[in-house]
């Protein structure tokens, strides 16, 4: 989580004290352990280190390679090793990961991007080409955004130094605001029209004719791994998994962990020890943060994480929350809080941020994914629509009846509902609505991003199993996209579901090797057996949330009904607060309410407000007028090329 910032004022106006004071300004509210900068005759570079990876403190950058680029590179490099080996001539101690990476462009130019393993974002000035390359890791863990001037290109991992570079109003961008009411805005999408997110797997390369952005690297959907039996496909899931959270211990500080009871967070917790036990571990030690909420008794997964305190011998932190406060999501007043993740005061904020800062944490281990890529949700149609495609009829027949049997469903039901993949138009069953508090001309703009980007299942090219696992994955990439850097808040997030060595094979196995009739998680819970407690493998799907919503609704209703008059949102055309305001008074008598998307509302309406009084409150406001009150931009795709595909496309 180290920041880059860069301007490149390419028609040479000048970068003036001025510019410099304001970008500093924007990022002294990011901690460091200090301030690196480069100047060039039209280039300015500046880089806030945040030390995590041991190598990582002897690490000098801006970078400057033998070719004369200058590199920046925020990231985790897991292929170190490998990559030392094949650049070992063109590599001088010490091998920081920004040198491999430096070497690596050196040597194989962009064919580098792809063979560059772990969460990184890196930014590139070529002096003698005059061009800037960005670019992202595959999953898009990092963020980096782009912005273009009449005189000038700037880019950052933080949006705050990039909303002054234009010197005129920003309108906030309808896609992405539509895109919170469902799962999540797409991954190029920003809240501010003109300032562009870099897509996962994806580079930028911009010089002065044009941007070209091009798809670097995709999953193979013709890969395919088949064994004899499940025992096979067990101690290759271990393998992969294991070196996925082995990658994510690499730290030169303790590792905190959430440990919430639910089989993702627990599996890697004791895959973390069983390293540790055998050696392989690259931290000082993992500790667990696990939460419990007092209000809703049906929630209490206490039992569940103090199973795995107990395998390990040791006790975790325990932080209580409060659900009733998540109705009034609030940001802090000093910070400017550049999208609706970040900057927000959630449920036992200080206790929390107290507890890393005392603990010296600077990660953070977290079960991201695994109910997406696992099959912690039980579908079937996935597999039979793999059988249907692949005429495969005798077997089809066979599993569609056994799944009906598992799902107490009629098997014709679950036949039209495999067909609807294909072809909705023939599913049985009612379409995705948005909620019914967004305004119709607003909804009917933004149809896509409201029905979270929803896909059929295309009847000829990959199998619609794979296309489910890459659909699946662009949701957690939206998801991934939104969590921008915190200030005061200073923790890299790591994810082990989502390690691209392991989604490779999880992908390329059978589907039925996943799940099972009747046996959700099957490969998960058959291949950690005697890693994990048997009362986590074992236990039911993890309980949701029931009764606590319900509950703290008819106590926060009065201030609820008062923080929904005058909105924000009303006055701009996105949401009709009457029928909000109804939807609250309904759900505190008992009725049924789409509680997500009432949370994104209120968590938006907070957003705009704190936009608002930042400009009010801050004489360095990058904005000229009101955000709510300008228009809003109307979506606008963003075209990127496959890997395939000339690197230089102009646009």
């Amino acid at each position: 989580m180290s920041v880059q910032y860069g301007l490149w004022d390419f028609n040479r106006t000048g970068i003036t004290p001025k510019d410099l004071a304001n970008t500093r300004a924007a990022l002294a509210a990011y901690e460091s352990e200090q301030v690196c900068e480069y100047s060039g005759r039209d280039v300015q570079l500046i880089y806030l280190p945040f030390h995590v990876t041991p190598e990582s403190e002897i690490e000098r950058q801006p970078f400057l390679s033998r070719s004369g680029r200058v590199v920046l590179w925020d990231g985790r490099l897991d292929n170190r090793q490998e990559l030392i080996r094949s650049l070992r001539s063109e590599l001088q101690a010490p091998f920081t990961d920004v040198a491999i990476v430096a070497a690596a462009l050196d040597s194989w130019e962009t064919a580098a991007l792809p063979r560059l393993i772990g969460d990184w974002a890196l930014s590139v000035w070529n002096p003698a080409e005059r061009t800037v390359l960005l670019a992202k890791d595959f999953l898009g863990a990092k963020s980096m955004y782009y912005t273009t001037g009449e005189n000038g290109f700037a880019w950052s991992t933080l949006i705050d130094p990039l909303l002054p570079f234009k010197q005129h109003s920003f309108r906030l961008q309808e896609e992405y605001l539509a895109g919170w009411f469902s799962q999540f805005p797409a991954a190029h999408l920003t809240p501010f029209a003109g300032i562009h997110s870099v897509p996962p797997s994806s580079c930028v390369l911009f010089r002065t004719t044009g941007i070209a952005v091009r798809q670097y690297w995709n999953f193979d959907s013709n890969k395919r791994i088949f064994y004899r039996e499940d025992r096979e496909y067990e101690e290759h899931f271990r393998t992969v998994f294991g070196e996925s959270v082995r990658r994510r211990l690499r730290s030169k500080a303790p590792i905190l962990a959430e440990l919430s009871g639910g089989m993702d967070s627990s599996s890697i917790v004791c895959m973390a020890d069983a390293l540790t036990a055998r050696g392989f571990s690259l931290s000082p030690g993992v500790d667990t943060i696990s939460y419990f909420e007092n209000s809703e008794p049906n929630w209490n997964e206490a039992p569940y994480f103090e199973k795995v305190e107990q395998q390990r011998g040791r006790t975790g932190h325990h932080l209580a929350v409060d659900f009733r406060k998540h109705w009034h999501p609030s940001f802090a007043p000093a910070v400017f809080a550049a999208t609706p993740d970040s900057g927000i005061m959630v449920n036992a904020n200080a206790a929390y941020t107290s507890h890393l800062r005392s603990g010296g944490y600077r990660v953070l281990l977290q079960g991201t994914g695994g109910d997406e890529v696992l099959g912690g949700i039980p579908t079937p149609l996935p597999e039979l629509a793999d059988l249907l495609a692949g005429g495969r009829v005798r077997t089809f027949v066979r599993r569609l009846i056994e799944w009906a049997v598992a799902r107490r469903i009629p098997a014709l039901h679950l036949f039209l509902e495999t067909i609807g993949q294909f072809f909705p138009v023939l599913a049985i069953r009612e379409r995705p609505s948005w909620p019914a508090w967004l305004r119709a001309q607003f909804a009917g703009r933004n149809s896509k991003p409201l029905s979270g980007y929803a896909h059929r299942f295309r009847v000829f090219g990959p199998r619609p199993s794979f296309q489910a696992n890459t659909a699946a994955l662009e949701s957690l990439r939206r998801q991934l996209a939104c969590v921008g850097l915190t200030p005061g808040l200073p923790i890299e997030r790591r994810y082990p579901y989502l390690d691209r060595d392991l989604l490779e094979y999880l992908y390329a196995i059978p589907r039925e090797q996943l799940v099972r009739p009747n046996q959700r998680r099957s490969l998960m819970r058959r291949a950690l057996s005697g890693i994990v407690p048997p009362e986590i493998l074992n236990r039911r799907r993890k309980a949701f949330i029931a009764r606590a919503p319900l509950i703290s609704i008819r106590s926060e209703l009065p201030r609820l009904l008062e923080r929904t008059r005058n909105m924000s949102l009303n006055r701009a055309g996105i949401v009709d607060e009457e029928v909000f305001r109804k939807s609250l008074l309904a759900a505190s008598e008992g009725s049924e309410f789409p509680m997500v998307p009432v949370l994104r509302t209120l968590l938006l309406e907070a957003w705009l407000s704190h936009l608002g009084s930042w400009r009010a409150s801050s004489a360095q406001t990058p904005f000229e007028t009101n955000p709510v009150d300008v228009a809003l931009a109307l979506p606008r795709r963003l075209h990127v090329s496959s890997a395939e595909e000339n690197p230089i496309e102009r646009r």
